[in-house]
């Protein structure tokens, strides 16, 4: 087994997809967000060659050790809440079993629960206690398509798998493991809350029920309707194959889809005809021309085709393709944006279709915070990594095997804090970052998934219901809710916290990514959910139902009748 100790905290990063790159630039005056991210922290490394992070952030006392028994007495509690979560695996926007069972546990322990924040049924926000700081907790619970496993299974081998003659698909599954991402901070949420009551603090905890993570949607939406306005401090994680201190940024996004429209017919003769599949292929075929010369080394982008036509004796008139475009800012991610739309409206054009155009979403670059990753990593330092049995470390090995990656089982260790690399060349997004940009926003990785292994795969997913994902799960409520209970008994290292946040964002005028009048995607719930959380529907100030896409196109002419040929 090898301990991952000696792995540097950079190859951790580029694993991640937070690479580094040669060089760096300068972005005071021409891009804000990245000088309060990358500059900034680049100005900080510069004042010391040999980072060591401090000690003795982290404070021994009675509420923290409150916090912290209550999570081992509770440990089942949690476990339970991990695994039946992952046993819902609801997709984006449809998390309603998922989402109250997080609501149940915290309304056990005397969180008031106010449900559908900005339109979304599905969220909620969750609080307890008055007065004080006011802590934030982020809990996720959607799943991913496609990536349904057998829990513990070391072998592909879904859990869900949708019989077809002619295509077969797997059902939804925890491939990010959210399901222990929400359970961790329901969990550190509420030990807070005792420590709260029985040390008699003045503060108050809201942990914040989000939804469609997985689409980048919840959080910008949320952020944009005000819901996390009066934190002071957000204290957040997400399940990864490595234990430490989030201190780095992330890359902005924009999430849209394409939708061609066309003239249905008989493939056979199709002379005539109006694919939307052609003009889905041809804007993906000329995005991929752009990759070259027109993507810098921190852009990316990614797209589906989620609606293709039904049979091939059928030309669709109708097909949609989804994008993902990310870069290291939202100026930087608008300017590739607009490329991926121009290929979007030469291709409705060359394949004579008409274009229908959807903003999703988008969300900034994560405004990272030094004090509070400090602060976050001496507490991971004094809690220590997870720990994994045997079992746990061969049931590791052989997913690596699986998966062909080296055989290092979980990581038994923590990546020592350093500054982030000094270029960006892309990667995640989070839409946490939004959040981050209206307070500072503390972030651990645990590690829930083997080492080497990436995030949004069936492994993930096989793991996270297994005790490596218990175990990495409980971890990480214990490094939040020790963190959180710093911040409460601490002023001083609150306003250390916020002293920097409000430094890296001086220069910077935040506005919503969303544009003015955009609403955002939703699934209308079930009658027994509405009931449950008493909501009505549709949520005020939503249209419903959404205005139908069909299309009216004509069929193609090449023109008069030729005489015939005699």
């Amino acid at each position: 087994m090898t301990d991952r100790s000696s792995v540097g905290r950079r190859q951790i990063l580029k694993s991640a997809g937070v690479a580094a790159a040669a060089g760096a630039a300068p972005w005071t005056v021409a891009d804000p967000a990245l000088a309060a991210t990358r500059e900034y922290d680049q100005r900080l490394a510069a004042q010391s060659t040999s980072y060591q992070a401090p000690r003795g952030l982290a404070e021994d006392s009675d509420a923290k050790a409150t916090a912290l028994g209550w999570i081992g007495d509770h440990s089942a509690e949690l476990i339970d809440l991990n695994d039946t979560v992952w046993r819902h695996a609801e997709l984006s926007l449809r998390e309603w079993n998922s989402s109250l069972a997080v609501a149940a546990l915290l309304e056990k322990y005397g969180f008031d629960i106010q449900w559908g924040p900005a339109g979304f049924p599905s969220a909620f926000v969750a609080s307890y206690g008055s007065g004080g700081p006011t802590i934030g907790f982020n809990a996720e619970y959607d799943a991913l398509p496609g990536l349904s496993q057998k829990a513990g299974g070391t072998v592909h081998d879904p859990l869900v798998y949708h019989t077809d003659p002619y295509a077969p698909t797997y059902g939804a599954g925890h491939g990010d493991a959210h399901n222990a991402l929400g359970a961790g901070a329901t969990g550190a949420a509420i030990a807070v809350s005792q420590a709260i009551r029985d040390r008699g603090l003045k503060a108050t905890v809201k942990l914040f029920g989000t939804t469609a993570e997985e689409h980048l949607v919840g959080k910008p939406y949320m952020v944009r309707a005000g819901v996390y306005d009066g934190l002071d401090a957000f204290v957040d994680w997400h399940p990864f194959n490595a234990n430490l201190a989030f201190w780095n940024t992330t890359s902005a996004l924009i999430s849209a889809t394409f939708d061609f429209l066309g003239a249905t017919g008989h493939g056979a003769n199709p002379l005539g005809n109006k694919s939307g599949l052609d003009g889905a292929v041809l804007m993906a075929t000329m995005s991929e021309f752009l990759r070259e010369k027109n993507v810098a080394p921190s852009g990316r982008f990614h797209y589906a085709i989620v609606n293709g036509g039904g049979a091939p004796n059928v030309t669709p008139d109708f097909c949609s393709i989804w994008f993902f475009v990310r870069e290291g800012s939202p100026e930087r991610v608008k300017v590739l944006y607009d490329k991926i739309v121009d290929a979007a409206k030469a291709a409705a054009q060359a394949s004579r279709t008409t274009l229908v155009h959807r903003f999703n979403s988008g969300t900034w670059n994560l405004l990272p915070n030094k004090a509070g990753a400090e602060l976050m990593n001496d507490n991971m330092r004094a809690i220590g990594p997870p720990a994994f049995t045997d079992a746990d470390q061969a049931l590791a090995r052989s997913l690596q095997r699986s998966l062909g990656k080296p055989e290092t089982g979980m990581p038994t260790s923590l990546v020592p804090l350093a500054p982030p690399p000094p270029a960006f060349a892309g990667g995640i997004s989070i839409d946490t970052a939004d959040v981050s940009w209206q307070a500072p926003t503390l972030v651990a990785l645990a590690a829930t998934i083997p080492a080497g292994l990436p995030n949004h795969s069936w492994a993930v997913t096989s793991a996270a219901a297994t005790n490596i994902g218990h175990q990495g799960m409980l971890s990480a409520a214990r490094y939040m809710a020790a963190t959180a209970v710093d911040l409460i008994t601490q002023p001083d290292q609150l306003s250390r916290i916020r002293a920097e946040f409000e430094d890296r964002r001086k220069a910077v005028d935040w506005a919503t990514m969303i544009p003015e009048g955009t609403q955002q995607p939703l699934v209308e719930p079930p009658a027994g959910f509405l009931k449950q959380t008493g909501q009505t529907w549709p949520p005020k100030g939503v249209s419903w139902p959404e205005k139908e896409i069909i299309s009216t196109e004509p069929l193609g002419t090449t023109g008069p009748d030729l005489p015939p040929v005699t």
